[in-house]
C-alpha cells in the first residue's frame, strides 16, 4: 500500500506529454484490465471504452477539447462512452453471461434480473444514460490508479464536446455517448508548468470524517 500512495502522490495531470513516446502495450492492456475489473452498478458494465491510437482521429477531437495537446502528444486516448440507455437485451445479456460464466442459475439472481427489467427500460433514456455515466467516472477512476502504478501519465478531460467525439468515433450507431477522455503518454521533460508543483489536497481532518 506504500508504494501504491507514493504512486499516487507522483500523478498528476499531466500538462505536456512527450510525443516522442509511446506507452508500451502491455502497460496499456493491463491498465483496460484493470478498468475492466471495475465495479459497477449491479455489475451491469454500462459503458465501453474505445481506445483510439489513430493520431489523425485524435488530431480530429483536438479542436472540440480546447485544444489540449495531450491528445496528440500523448500515445493512446481512452474515451469513456456509456451506454446511451438501458435496454431489455442490454440488461438480459449481461445476467445470460453471468449464468453462463458461472455454470448454474440462480432464484435469487433471477429475481434480480426481474427487478431491473421492471425498473430501468421504462425510466427516460436520459436518466439511464446519466446513470450509466456515474459507472464509466468509477472506471475512470480505476484507469488513473492503473496508469500510476504503471507509470504511466495521464490527464482526465471532461473538457470536450461530447456530440462531436461521438460523430467523430462513430458512437451513435453504437448506442454510446462519450462521458470522459483519458490521454495516455509520458511526461515532457520541458513545458509542464504544474509536474513540478507539490501535490495538494485538503488535510484528512478537513476531508474525512469519522462516525463512531
Amino acid at each position: 500500500m506504500s508504494n501504491l500512495l507514493e504512486k499516487l502522490n507522483w500523478r498528476y495531470a499531466t500538462k505536456k506529454m512527450d510525443a516522442s513516446k509511446v506507452v508500451p502495450e502491455e502497460k496499456v492492456e493491463r491498465i483496460l484490465e484493470a478498468i475492466r475489473l471495475s465495479a459497477s452498478s449491479s455489475g451491469l458494465q454500462p459503458y465501453e471504452v474505445i481506445v483510439v491510437k489513430n493520431k489523425a482521429l485524435r488530431e480530429q477531437i483536438v479542436p472540440h477539447a480546447w485544444n489540449q495537446q495531450q491528445l496528440v502528444d500523448g500515445s493512446h486516448l481512452l474515451v469513456f462512452a456509456a451506454w446511451d440507455n438501458y435496454t431489455e437485451e442490454r440488461i438480459n445479456h449481461m445476467f445470460d453471461l453471468v449464468n453462463e460464466e458461472r455454470g448454474f442459475t440462480n432464484e435469487g439472481w433471477e429475481a434480480y434480473r426481474q427487478k431491473l427489467l421492471a425498473a430501468y427500460p421504462p425510466r427516460p433514456a436520459q436518466e439511464n444514460f446519466e446513470h450509466a455515466a456515474r459507472q464509466a467516472y468509477i472506471g475512470l477512476g480505476t484507469a488513473l490508479i492503473a496508469a500510476a502504478e504503471e507509470g504511466v501519465d495521464s490527464t482526465p478531460m471532461e473538457g470536450f464536446e461530447p456530440e462531436k467525439v461521438d460523430e467523430i468515433l462513430g458512437l451513435k450507431e453504437k448506442g454510446l455517448r462519450s462521458v470522459v477522455i483519458l490521454p495516455l503518454g509520458y511526461r515532457a521533460d520541458e513545458g509542464d508548468w504544474l509536474v513540478n508543483l507539490k501535490k495538494v489536497r485538503r488535510p484528512q481532518e478537513q476531508f474525512i470524517q469519522v462516525i463512531d
